[in-house]
């Protein structure tokens, strides 16, 4: 752990964890031996890092939620409140447990209370919709919601619709950045 990281008292860093500079890690997290946490992230309230976690710089994760073994946030993900990360297909109280990797891609975003079941991959600058149950993978920019998560249009990299239809292979303009896409095929 560095030491411009910011830990309250009440938070758990194991020995051997690794919390980059400036990341902040807040009331009652526990961030287990082996997880790498990188620079300028913020880990709120009830945060639990599993072993062998990797975690990318500037990302947010907020209150209540668990990241499990397999899963690898990369840099400039949000992670909202309550999110229910998956790590094996079949799990048993008793038995072996076969970690199955998840990857949340650079700057995609998962809305509060959703879940992400394992060996999904959520794509660059996506957005996953609050309460959504992500079964499949989730491509660059795409917008999802649902049970189970459907497509529901494609988003900018600042987070704003940019199209609510699978679109063909025109060019989207970003209203609000003004950023040009390609939209994606159907």
């Amino acid at each position: 752990m560095t030491d411009t990281a910011f830990v309250h008292e009440s938070a758990t860093v194991e020995p051997g964890a690794v919390v980059g500079e400036r990341t902040k890690v807040w009331r009652h997290a526990h961030v287990r031996a082996g997880a790498r946490v990188g620079a300028d992230c913020v880990l709120g309230n009830n945060v639990y890092i599993d072993e062998d976690v990797v975690i990318g710089d500037r990302v947010k994760v907020q209150n209540g939620v668990s990241v499990y073994n397999g899963v690898q946030l990369d840099d400039e993900v949000f992670v909202g409140p309550a999110v229910a990360f998956t790590n094996d297909r079949f799990p048993r109280a008793t038995g072996e447990w076969e970690v199955v990797e998840t990857k949340v891609r650079r700057g995609a975003s998962i809305g509060a209370n959703a879940t992400v079941v394992c060996g999904v991959d959520v794509g660059s600058y996506a957005m996953v919709a609050a309460g959504a149950v992500v079964t499949r993978d989730v491509a660059d920019h795409e917008l999802v919601a649902g049970n189970p998560a459907r497509r529901l249009g494609w988003v900018c990299r600042c987070g704003r619709v940019l199209a609510k239809t699978d679109g063909g292979h025109e060019a989207m303009r970003c209203a609000h950045c003004g950023a040009e896409h390609e939209a994606r095929p159907g």
